[in-house]
């Protein structure tokens, strides 16, 4: 029988009663890390809707790990206490709630979208000091302050990421996922545009890629057997004139990461430079990259990139070139795609009871 949109998919022992997904989305309405009423409202909204499984945005594990001062982040008791009750509601709507821990590394540091977006110097009263493999802030923000990291930051980081994946098990969250991609810390580890190290965590692909492994290994450890680990990574740097990470590199990694106990490859691209060079964004754009991998390695992937049409989410389930699919964008402008993709594939599919009057016909 081939797999559709709307069947379920068991990883270890947890079912996602369909194939889609709430992409991780930034909401730069945290306060201290913290979540707000918006966070309960904004995920809670999309399990209502019909998403099989809804994750936060990218979770920081630590302070400095934060893209902006509003960024989510679950580095002490009292972040994981806030989104306990957000997950309680998201699992009663019958959806899998999940949690990316994140470090954005040299990244971070930088006002929220809404107050210019620019980058925030370590004296200012909401900057910090950025880490990264190298010193080298983000191309164009030399104000901003990065520190190469030592052998103690590195231990200290994926510590960071054991105590945070600790207190979202704590939190109810039954996946886990690791943020490797879009320039952040990790992504920045593995990519030979940004990783100039000589030591053990740079120079070979091998070295490149022991952080991240490092990380899923340390997660898995303290993650229950029955719960399932997910990575995202960057499948291209889309930087062609230059080395840089690609998707032969990618193929390479997933096998190292499914070692390390990870059970998906949440698989986008880009984000580590200003000059990278974009495809044609054009519907489903990323989806040859998971293909790419899911068929060289034989792990489970999900797909994004501007899928916003239930059969092409639908075919992508169908022939194969996906597990699951992971909508954004799409999600923010309407919460209830799934329940309305359901009417036009010809699913019937559950509604809240509260909502039933709303049903299609």
């Amino acid at each position: 029988m081939t797999d559709a949109l709307f069947d379920p998919f068991t990883l270890r022992e947890t079912t996602i009663p369909n194939r889609i997904a709430l992409s991780p989305m930034c909401q730069y309405s945290a306060e201290e890390g913290v979540a707000t009423d918006w966070h309960r409202v904004h995920l809670g909204t999309r399990a209502v809707g019909g998403a099989g499984l809804v994750m936060t945005e990218a979770t920081a594990v630590e302070p400095r790990g934060r893209i902006t001062p509003a960024c989510l982040g679950i580095w002490s008791d009292e972040h994981a206490a806030a989104l306990e009750p957000i997950v309680s509601f998201v699992e009663s709507q019958g959806a899998v709630p999940a949690v990316q821990l994140a470090h954005a590394g040299r990244k971070g540091s930088h006002a929220p979208p809404s107050a210019g977006g620019h980058a925030l110097p370590a004296d200012h009263e909401d900057g910090w000091e950025t880490i990264s493999a190298s010193d080298e802030p983000y191309p164009g923000e030399e104000t901003a302050a990065t520190s190469r990291m030592d052998a103690d930051d590195v231990e200290a980081v994926v510590e960071a990421f054991v105590d945070a994946a600790a207190r979202s098990l704590e939190a109810g969250f039954e996946v886990a996922e690791v943020h490797a991609a879009h320039g952040y810390l990790l992504h920045q580890f593995l990519s030979p545009v940004t990783n100039d190290r000589d030591d053990d965590y740079g120079g070979s692909f091998e070295n490149r890629t022991r952080l991240v492994c490092a990380v899923v290994e340390a997660v898995r450890a303290v993650w229950p057997d029955d719960r399932p680990v997910f990575v995202r990574i960057s499948a291209t740097d889309w930087l062609p004139d230059r080395e840089s990470w690609d998707v032969d590199d990618a193929v390479r990694l997933v096998p190292l990461l499914a070692d390390a106990g990870a059970d998906l490859i949440d698989v986008s691209g880009g984000g580590i430079h200003p000059d990278q060079q974009l495809p044609n964004t054009g519907p489903g754009y990323q989806v040859p990259y998971a293909e790419t991998i899911r068929e060289a390695t034989d792990v489970p992937v999900a797909a994004v990139g501007k899928v916003t049409e239930p059969a092409h989410a639908d075919a992508l389930v169908r022939n194969g070139r996906a597990d699951l699919v992971a909508l954004g964008r799409e999600l923010l402008r309407n919460p209830y795609w799934p329940l309305e993709a359901a009417h036009e594939l010809g699913v019937d599919v559950e509604w809240p009871v509260q909502y039933r009057r709303g049903r299609f016909e």
